[in-house]
């Protein structure tokens, strides 16, 4: 496959499955845009290893993607269509392999059921799974100052919580219980509570405290767009406020995330895209 199929392939991936990061991507200069798309399908392929019904074996099929990784950065890819894309993009960007390692430990933790225990747990989980992307996408943005990856890592942390909270019902269905065991003691809510259609006073108390606590971590990261690139900082911009926005929508449920999937609508995105170009 040429480099010119293989991103396309990957703007195809990230075009229909990356709901709310593609639309962030189109305040991008193209080849910055072709290579967020090819981070993209490289975590999207990550994600459904570890999600898909279809994969009979996934720790095997994990296995075989990180030793695909490791042969592609080596320039020995396989055969499949987002290696060439995704390796020039690593290449071209100065991306540290390292991150990519990472994306892959944080989804083979979701293998299997868990109850995190501590926020510390949980910050652990965020990192891997969501802040390794931030450190990843900042150096396709551009940056000089340090300080960035700290804020991007603290960036990702924010929108992890936030999907974690509109995710709960769904995760918790596959045994998989996100929101720290100490703060369930804490507001004394049950582990099975999380897999019903009822919000109870305590869970709904329970998710506005973890909300908040996305929110610091949304401030905190603030200082962020301002540190990238200036030709990036609307892209960022917009990013973020979508996943914020999203944070808000589920509290203007009144945390009713048990019902259905709170979702930011295309027209509300296409607004917070163009308010960011402006």
């Amino acid at each position: 496959m040429t480099l010119d199929e293989s991103y396309a392939y990957c703007e195809r991936v990230a075009r229909t499955q990356a709901k709310n990061f593609y639309y962030s991507f189109l305040l991008l200069s193209r080849a910055q845009r072709q290579a967020m798309c090819a981070i993209y399908a490289f975590m999207r392929y990550c994600d459904d290893l570890s999600d898909s019904d279809d994969v009979a074996d996934r720790p095997a099929a994990i296995a075989g993607w990180q030793k695909d990784l490791n042969a592609a950065l080596s320039g020995n890819p396989s055969d499949h269509p987002l290696w060439p894309a995704f390796t020039d993009s690593v290449q071209r960007y100065g991306i540290p392999h390292q991150y990519f390692h990472d994306m892959i430990r944080g989804v083979s933790s979701d293998l299997e059921p868990r109850q995190v225990q501590t926020f510390q747990e949980l910050y652990d989980y965020c990192y891997h799974v969501a802040s390794v992307v931030g450190l990843t996408i900042i150096h396709i943005f551009g940056f000089e100052n340090p300080e960035a990856l700290r804020l991007a890592e603290r960036c990702g942390v924010a929108f992890q919580l936030t999907n974690i909270l509109r995710d709960v019902r769904e995760d918790a269905e596959h045994g998989r219980v996100y929101l720290p065991a100490e703060d369930l003691e804490r507001f004394g809510v049950k582990p099975e509570h999380l897999a019903g259609s009822a919000l109870s006073p305590a869970l709904r108390s329970l998710l506005a405290f973890e909300a908040d606590r996305a929110r610091a971590y949304y401030r905190e990261a603030q200082p962020l767009t301002d540190l990238v690139d200036r030709r990036s900082r609307a892209s960022l911009k917009a990013l973020i406020g979508i996943y914020a926005r999203l944070l808000e929508r589920i509290s203007d449920s009144g945390y009713e995330v048990l019902r259905g999937r709170v979702r930011v609508p295309a027209w509300e995105k296409l607004w917070i895209l163009a308010r960011c170009a402006i």
